[in-house]
């Protein structure tokens, strides 16, 4: 690991993440890449960058990772509204990644700091960062590569599968779960931020590993909940099974709530829409505590000789008018 010198000033910790220092402006970046100058703010935009007007802001790197996507639409691979889309959703994935690895790696400045018995102060923490930010990119770029290939492939062959069922490869059938901390709202009301930071990043996580144990895959997380999908039911319960007793069966961590709900859905962008995710987002609202709600959809699916429903009294759904939820269980 490379030595710690407190006396780096804050703008160096910029340049050893950016790799460079902000010498163009807008239209330098558009020049060297032969487009117009809306076409490159559009790409910026779509990054998940603001504007920053007539400004020294971009590194040559930024050309050049522009440059690297102008080539796909200059070998026609893609055109300039699927490469805004692209950029988009990149953006959005590295943003959501980048809050993570910040939040994560704090406590190690921390440690940084305490090691080399210096006062915690602005100039030592900047030091540590720049430390960290050196020791980390490399390695980190040889991770983040790898896991989006293997990432890549799993939804090759998804595509793959549902070609052979289907025509529209962006819908297809699956079961939606949505699982979410009961009584969110009183409890973050209770505790300080770390520990209600602390929570949410353990909901998550150990949402994340039974969901994937299950062969299905994280959608999003929005704090005190967790949109999932499985491509059967089965699958599905026992993703919802998994999480209540990993979270909710644990007296360390509150309640949840889990609703499944089956049909077509759109596939757009790494997200899902469609009926299903409402509904199973709208069943966690009349499931009891540590509790699996399921639609008439998912409970016509799963096999009766396996599992046992029980219809509750219909009730006004939001979306859906009068529906009759149904609790499940295995025999």
């Amino acid at each position: 690991m490379p030595e710690l010198d407190p006396s780096v000033p804050a703008h160096e910790l910029e340049q050893a993440i950016l790799g460079g220092e902000r010498r163009l402006r807008a239209r330098d970046v558009a020049e060297e890449n032969g487009i117009s100058l809306e076409s490159a703010r559009r790409l910026w935009r779509a990054l998940g960058f603001p504007e920053p007007g007539d400004t020294e802001a971009f590194t040559s790197s930024d050309s050049e990772a522009l440059g690297t996507l102008l080539t796909l639409v200059d070998g026609g691979v893609v055109d300039l509204d699927l490469a805004v889309n692209l950029a988009r959703g990149v953006g959005q994935t590295m943003a959501r990644l980048s809050d993570w690895q910040v939040s994560a790696i704090t406590h190690r400045i921390e440690e940084l700091a305490r090691d080399v018995d210096t006062e915690s102060d602005d100039d030592t923490t900047i030091a540590n960062a720049r430390v960290l930010a050196e020791s980390l990119t490399g390695p980190f770029e040889t991770l983040l590569v790898y896991v989006w290939r293997r990432h890549l492939s799993a939804a090759a062959g998804r595509i793959e599968a549902m070609r052979a069922n289907a025509d529209d490869l962006h819908s297809t059938e699956l079961t939606v779960g949505f699982a979410d901390i009961v009584s969110f709202t009183a409890l973050s009301n209770q505790l300080d931020e770390n520990k209600i930071g602390d929570l949410v990043e353990l909901f998550e996580a150990r949402c994340a590993d039974v969901v994937a144990t299950q062969r299905g895959r994280v959608i999003k997380s929005i704090g005190d909940s967790v949109l999932f999908v499985n491509d059967d039911p089965i699958g599905a319960f026992d993703t919802a099974e998994g999480i209540i007793n990993v979270i909710g069966r644990d007296p360390r961590m509150p309640d949840v709530r889990v609703g499944l709900a089956s049909g077509s859905v759109v596939m757009r962008l790494g997200d899902v829409f469609g009926p299903p995710v409402n509904m199973a987002a709208r069943l966690t609202a009349v499931a009891r505590r540590n509790r699996i709600i399921i639609d008439a959809a998912t409970a016509a699916l799963l096999p009766a000789e396996q599992f046992e429903t029980r219809r509750l009294p219909a009730r006004p759904v939001r979306g859906f008018g009068i529906v009759e939820p149904l609790t499940v269980r295995r025999h």
